[in-house]
């Protein structure tokens, strides 16, 4: 093959004659591409003679000798370029829509012969079986120079058993790659799915970086994947956003994170956990000294799992965002939390707690942790029962420092004049600032007009306001008066509502 792309013929004397050592190199690409795709038809008749097989070698090769005669030589110094630096190969642009055996050919063409592609992103296009066949001789010969590959979303509207056998086909074709990244999110896969990808899932012992959101990812899927991923030793990201995991698949979850000792961003948002599971889950988290990010948002965890996380979080010193939105965590869960992250997390940038029926009974535990967070930057404490006490010693913790402070959320917290006022003002002058969210309150008429002007400057830091309700419940008519008097009077009424920090 290597003679026959070296000798002089009607292309050379059109396009350039190739190298010995490109013709070698072009040789082998072709030789491993024909070689798959004759395998593959030959593995489909067992019973034959090979010659079907045979013809079908000749046939590959042929037509990729003859691509390689028609491209010429490639430039030296654009050869040496694209051997050298790293590549992405990613079909993943365009309209989201499905992929058959002809679109295929075209669309993976680069892919054939020499390239330096070690990323490829297949997401947002469904492959057929069709399509499957034409991507796996061109996978088989090239897995081994690949270290992340993306195919998320990539059977959507297969009927479940073409879906599973083009997992299959993909997965035989990947088998003992290398991989640092992978990514199989948005294909609900649930157990069967998760088993279709057995080959190249145990043959991963270097993984980094795992992406297994949106799947149906159960507790037995859940299970799946733990026992077939022979080690999680390297992994620093693991998602699994939005599956149907609850208290048993989060068992099995805890047990890769605990065996995760490099884990740096972990997400386990909307999978349906509950306090046995957040227990369990918490736990494990306690053995990822290196988390930086950790995002379980949307989950039944309540009190107790809180209780354990507050235990977990105390460890991590490197900790800079963290997303415990919708936990069901309460007074008693979030001022735990807020007392160990006080103490940890120096670097802490964001804090989400919404949605945990905080009341102003742990607003200073929660103001006396982010007077310690001087370098928050996102602030998300909406959907709470803090009113105005809680905003008010909120409002102090943010006023002094907090340079780098861009978003404040307190919407949907009860609070009034008073309340909205000091928020706004802790927060209008921060250098670097660009939204504060008090929509959904019960600001009076005039409380709007008041954080107005004191935005008056700045208008576009101000969030909307149109779900304000200046008639809301619980009015403390001597708090509103009280509201509404000048600020030297106000500061005085609040002097005493001051942040222990050194409790």
């Amino acid at each position: 093959m290597t003679k026959n792309l070296t000798t002089p013929s009607i292309f050379s004397r059109k396009y350039g004659l190739l190298s010995k050592d490109e013709a070698e190199e072009d040789a082998k690409h072709i030789e491993d591409i024909a070689f798959a795709t004759a395998s593959q038809n030959f593995e489909k008749e067992p019973d034959g003679d090979g010659s079907s097989a045979v013809q079908i070698y000749a046939k590959e090769s042929s037509k990729l000798m003859l691509e390689v005669l028609k491209r010429g030589p490639r430039i030296k110094e654009d050869r040496e370029v694209m051997i050298a630096n790293e590549t992405i190969f990613d079909i993943s642009g365009g309209r989201r829509a499905f992929i058959e055996a002809d679109e295929a050919e075209e669309l993976l063409q680069p892919l054939r012969g020499p390239n330096s592609y070690t990323k490829i992103c297949f997401s947002n296009r469904s492959f057929g079986l069709d399509a499957a066949h034409v991507a796996e001789p061109i996978l088989l010969s090239i897995k081994d120079q690949l270290n992340e590959v993306d195919l998320s979303d990539f059977i959507a509207g297969r009927p479940e058993a073409e879906a599973l056998e083009v997992m299959n086909i993909f997965s035989s074709a990947l088998e003992g790659s290398v991989l640092r990244y992978l990514n199989l999110s948005n294909n609900a896969m649930g157990e069967k799915g998760v088993r279709a990808f057995e080959s190249l899932l145990s043959s991963q012992r270097d993984l980094e970086e795992l992406y297994l959101m949106n799947d149906g990812i159960s507790e037995e899927a859940a299970r799946a994947v733990c026992e077939l991923i022979p080690s999680t030793e390297k992994l620093r990201v693991l998602h699994f956003h939005n599956n149907m995991t609850g208290d048993e698949g989060a068992l099995a979850i805890s047990e890769m994170v605990r065996s995760s000792p490099a884990l740096e961003d972990f997400r386990c948002s909307s999978t349906r956990v509950g306090s046995e599971g957040g227990v369990a889950l918490s736990e494990a988290l306690g053995t990822c000294t290196h988390l930086k990010k950790l995002d379980l948002r949307d989950n039944m965890f309540g009190v107790e799992a809180g209780l354990a996380l507050s235990k977990a979080i105390s460890v991590f010193a490197d900790l800079t965002e963290v997303y415990l939105s919708y936990l069901n965590l309460e007074d008693d869960g979030a001022e735990s939390l807020a007392n160990s992250l006080k103490d940890s997390a120096p670097s802490l940038e964001v804090l989400d707690m919404a949605g945990n029926d905080i009341t102003a009974k742990a607003a200073a535990s929660l103001a006396a942790c982010l007077a310690a967070k001087q370098f928050l930057a996102k602030l998300n404490l909406s959907e709470n029962e803090l009113k105005d006490e809680g905003a008010i010693l909120i409002s102090q913790a943010l006023e002094v420092g907090h340079v780098q402070l861009n978003e404040v959320d307190l919407s949907a917290n009860s609070i009034r004049r008073a309340g909205a006022r000091l928020l706004a003002q802790a927060v209008v002058h921060k250098p670097g600032f660009k939204l504060l969210n008090i929509n959904s309150n019960f600001i009076s008429d005039e409380g709007i007009d008041d954080v107005k002007n004191i935005f008056k400057n700045s208008p576009n830091m101000l969030g909307p306001l149109d779900e304000n309700d200046p008639e809301g419940e619980d009015l403390d008519e001597e708090a509103e008066e009280d509201g509404a008097d000048n600020e030297d009077e106000l500061e005085s009424k609040l002097k005493n509502l001051e942040i222990k920090q050194n409790e």
